[in-house]
């Protein structure tokens, strides 16, 4: 998966060094000595720009989650502005070879500029561009933040009917890294644009001598190039190249305000001498460090404008950093069970099966609202890991190899109905207009009861069943004969219909399988789990070396693969216009790494098409559950498995409103001082010049 990013990487490396003698000021001279002295000159620089160019992993990695979680989504007003003018472009240029050329043109260019931008500089030892060009980039990144975070913009070829994103597409490993590092959500603004161009104007501005001419109109050049790239491969508005403009225009200004006070700190020059005198003479370096600190800690013991400044920056930060957390860290742990191996949900109640090997297996109810309270037991048969359960309004029904139970949770300790039952593959209680119905699969067959144990016709003769799912007063199964075919059959009726699930993926796919080792077996393919709505059926099916998603629209009868059908996906769970599951992305067996052995929880908003990942991390998450107002599911914790609770609706905890409400009174009154000493502190220094 890294190979063609190192493929990238080595050849945007190797062209700047090729290309050494082009840029190469008259003066100097190319020699191995050189590269060995310029790491010693400039190892701080070099250090920026590789903590820069790799920080934007973990900030994409913090944008998914906190996209998940809020649902920021500026695209719809960007696509208001634009409409389609970003897909007309794409079909007039679009031809195949152009594809491949732009593509790598897109990633080694980038690479390219980032590097080679400050290494041509440091190399030739230009340290007046070199701090320049390495800060200006720096504030690129910096000013990009915000917008990333709180202002997501989807790539034009998720978002406009039609358009392809093409880069993303033009083979599956390709397809795999932009799918590993891009959230897709960072459009605005572009960095493609904002890191050459703040580079371009960095020399407009500072290249007094205009030794750098030639390499600033190369720079200008890969500019416009990229502005043609980035909107031909269906990865960026119009609307973002200005933004990339404007970005870098700030950072520029910035870097010039900011360059002295940083270099005077941060100068590798300096840094050199103060580390032998703190080698040398401790004590002195201790001294040094005592009275600056004492110097600024006075200069703010009486702030001027500067120093009010920093603070109002300060706090903003501060209170940006914990609602951040905040929202990124909606989903609360249920500590009603204390071993929870399965659940059920349903309008506001989670039921646990907890296994306590004490008591055995206990079913336990909950109040979704309430998840720190205790959960709480209700009258039940003796229950074991295999024993099925379900739940629909308030009504739960529980069954051993003998007895079934029904409870009302809002009455735990009464049993409703209790109904013998001879080993039951599966238990269900579905909702229908007029009354809850309870569907028993036992011996491969399937019936239904009423909650007054009444048996009620489904007019069906399979007898070959596997496994059943519900859905008011429609029921979905599939059977041994046909294990990639669901049957939907309807409560009070008589017969089915039969959807024929595909698992079929792109044959690039299918290779890359083979390739690892784990070639797929479509003859022998079965499904394992479906769930269904009015509107969709979504089955798991298991092709031998993954399982795949596969969903189908009910009215359309199109069905496609949900995700990359070379990695499994897991425990759908269907409801409210919401798909979720649990997906193992990225995981290649013949080189696995820890981040990607575990799986993560996906949803997919059928309304927007549009997919979120809710976990980005490497502990291992399953099973997830979709309410209308939550989404359940498990996660893998040092004392076993925990139940987390996601809210749909994000909620800022009490802390992060209280300190949002001390940090906006303070700020007011931190911008207010700031203010009134900006004009009092020009009024002083006008009147110093008129004097003069």
């Amino acid at each position: 998966m890294d190979g063609i990013y190192l493929t990238w990487m080595i050849s945007a490396l190797a062209l700047g060094v090729i290309l050494l003698p082009v840029f190469k000021p008259p003066w100097m001279e190319l020699k191995l000595t050189t590269f060995v002295d310029f790491f010693r000159r400039y190892w701080l620089h070099i250090l920026m720009l590789f903590f820069i160019y790799n920080a934007k992993d973990g900030l994409d990695q913090i944008d998914r989650i906190l996209m998940a979680n809020t649902g920021l989504d500026m695209t719809p007003w960007i696509y208001a502005i634009e409409g389609d003018l970003s897909l007309h472009f794409q079909q007039f240029f679009e031809a195949k070879w152009l594809t491949v050329l732009l593509t790598h043109f897109y990633v080694a260019g980038f690479m390219f500029i980032c590097y080679v931008s400050v290494f041509y500089f440091a190399y030739f030892d230009d340290r007046w561009i070199s701090d320049r060009v390495t800060l200006t980039i720096a504030w690129v990144y910096i000013f990009a933040i915000p917008f990333y975070l709180f202002f997501n913009v989807r790539v034009t070829g998720d978002y406009i009917p039609e358009m392809e994103t093409l880069a993303y597409s033009l083979n599956p490993e390709i397809a795999d890294w932009f799918r590993r590092i891009d959230p897709f959500t960072n459009c605005m603004p572009s960095l493609h644009i904002g890191v050459p161009f703040s580079v371009w104007l960095c020399l407009k501005r500072f290249d007094e001598d205009d030794r750098w001419s030639l390499y600033r109109k190369i720079v200008l050049g890969y500019t416009l190039l990229t502005s043609f790239t980035i909107i031909y491969l269906g990865i960026h508005w119009i609307l973002d190249i200005i933004g990339g403009m404007l970005v870098a225009a700030a950072a520029v200004s910035m870097a010039e305000k900011t360059s002295d006070g940083w270099w005077k700190i941060f100068d590798e020059r300096t840094i050199n001498s103060r580390l032998v005198t703190l080698l040398t003479n401790p004590k002195q370096a201790f001294n040094i460090v005592s009275k600056k600190s004492t110097s600024l800690a006075k200069s703010y013991l009486r702030p001027k404008a500067k120093q009010t400044g920093i603070l109002v920056v300060v706090l903003m930060l501060l209170v940006v950093s914990v609602i951040t957390w905040d929202l990124t860290h909606q989903s609360l742990s249920a500590d009603g069970a204390e071993a929870p191996e399965g659940a059920s949900a349903a309008d506001g109640w989670l039921i646990t099966l907890d296994n306590r090997s004490e008591y055995g297996a206990l079913i336990l109810v909950q109040d979704i609202s309430k998840v720190d309270s205790e959960a709480i037991q209700v009258a039940q048969p003796i229950m074991t890991l295999n024993s099925s359960y379900s739940l629909t309004g308030d009504n739960l029904v529980m069954a051993n190899e003998t007895v079934l139970f029904v409870v009302n949770v809002n009455n735990p300790e009464t049993v409703t109905l209790q109904y013998q039952i001879d080993d039951p593959q599966q238990v269900l209680i579905t909702s229908t207009n007029d009354q809850d119905v309870i569907l028993i699969l036992s011996g491969s067959k399937l019936k239904a009861i009423s909650l007054m144990g009444e048996d009620i016709p489904l007019g069906i003769a399979d007898e070959d069943i596997m496994f059943v799912s519900a859905n008011g007063l429609e029921f979905a199964y599939v059977t041994s004969s046909l294990p990639t075919s669901v049957n939907v059959g309807r409560i009070g009726t008589f017969g089915s219909i039969t959807y024929e699930m595909n698992a079929t993926a792109p044959i690039e796919q299918d290779l890359v399988l083979e390739q690892w080792g784990t070639p797929v077996d479509m003859a022998n393919a079965s499904i394992t789990q479906i769930e269904f709505d009015t509107s969709h059926i979504v089955s798991s099916i298991n092709v031998s070396s993954v399982d795949r998603l596969v969903l189908l629209n009910r009215v359309s009868n199109e069905q496609w693969i949900v995700g990359d059908g070379k990695y499994s996906a897991v425990d759908p769970s269907l409801a409210n216009g919401i798909l979720a599951w649990a997906g193992f992305d990225h995981l290649n067996p013949t080189l696995p790494l820890d981040e990607y052995l575990d799986g993560e929880i996906y949803y997919l908003n059928l309304t927007t098409n549009y997919t979120h990942t809710l976990t980005s991390d490497e502990i291992n998450q399953w099973g997830p559950i979709v309410l209308d107002n939550h989404l359940v599911f498990f996660e893998q914790s040092d004392d076993g498995a925990v139940i987390k609770i996601h809210s749909w609706e994000p909620e800022l905890k009490t802390y992060s409103n209280i300190i949002l409400q001390i940090g906006t009174v303070l700020g007011i009154v931190l911008v207010f001082i700031h203010l009134a000493q900006r004009q009092q502190e020009a009024k002083v220094e006008r009147k110093s010049t008129e004097e003069e």
